[in-house]
């Protein structure tokens, strides 16, 4: 005997009052559902109904173990609509761990649509340039530009960028434009920090990389700074094209060419191409 398939007829029997309309009901035939009934009073050892010419009545035994069965039912159905629900939208919180720049420019635009699509999940975002600990910081996922330095973290790559060199035409205007990855000297830089250090920005020359020290008039460890402070026209950056993006398609900033213009007295050599140098 399957005790819920007996419970599930034995309810319906109790309801319909008629175990004919309880086998029409559940698409069985009546000779099953007598046998469900029979077989359950057996396992309770108790008459649960009283047959007789008048129909089908309920023994005290009977009613306390009907209101017990609905309830039973009644919480088997919640939980498995709870379970469902969870399946196909999931709930909770979940904590992201990333850079302020990246986070306001590609996360929380994207943020209405995921909401939409998941009503259950709250979203709690970890402004950070450093690399966090996921396990001691209770961080569900972090979103970093760079190498992974923990081989032992999962990780999947969503993506790929490359730096830039760019400025303000404000500026080009008026400082005039390096050529060269040496007239850098020359000008005045925004430069990403990343602990307290400056980073050096990274160039693929013909022979090879190249680091260059910039001369930084403004120097913060948030992207964001990096991005007003070249907006504002203070100074060249070098950084992440994305970060840019919509600027360098405006025009609002300028792309320093890789490949320099000769000069009238000499050929200049070739600015080296960029090389990635993210903010975080």
């Amino acid at each position: 005997m399957d005790r819920l398939d007996a419970i599930q007829i034995f309810i319906r029997v109790v309801e319909t009052r008629s175990f004919s309309m309880a086998a029409r009901a559940m698409g069985v035939a009546q000779p099953t559902v007598s046998k469900q009934v029979a077989a359950l009073e057996t396992h309770l050892g108790a008459q649960l109904l009283r047959r007789s010419s008048r129909g089908l009545t309920l023994t005290e035994a009977g009613q306390d173990f009907y209101e017990s069965a609905v309830r039973l039912l009644s919480d088997l159905e919640a939980a498995e609509a709870r379970i469902g629900r969870g399946q196909v939208s999931p709930s909770g919180h979940v904590r992201v761990a990333l850079s302020a720049g990246f986070g306001r420019m590609f996360i929380v635009p994207r943020l209405p649509d995921f909401y939409a699509r998941y009503p259950d999940i709250s979203v709690d975002i970890d402004v950070s340039e450093r690399h966090v600990n996921l396990l001691e910081e209770g961080i569900d996922v972090a979103i970093r530009i760079g190498n992974l330095r923990d081989s032992s973290l999962v990780a999947r790559r969503i993506g790929s960028c490359a730096a830039v060199t760019i400025a303000t035409p404000g500026y080009l205007a008026r400082r005039g434009e390096p050529r060269v990855p040496s007239d850098l000297d020359r000008h005045d830089c925004v430069v990403f920090m990343f602990h307290g250090a400056q980073r050096p920005w990274q160039f693929k020359g013909p022979s090879g990389p190249l680091a260059v020290e910039p001369k930084g008039i403004l120097r913060s460890n948030d992207a964001e700074h990096i991005r007003a402070g070249v907006l504002a026209g203070l100074g060249v950056g070098h950084n992440v094209s994305w970060l840019f993006a919509p600027e360098i398609a405006s025009g609002a900033v300028q792309r320093i060419p890789t490949t320099m213009r000769r000069t009238a007295s000499r050929s200049a050599p070739s600015m080296p191409e960029a090389s990635g140098s993210p903010a975080k």
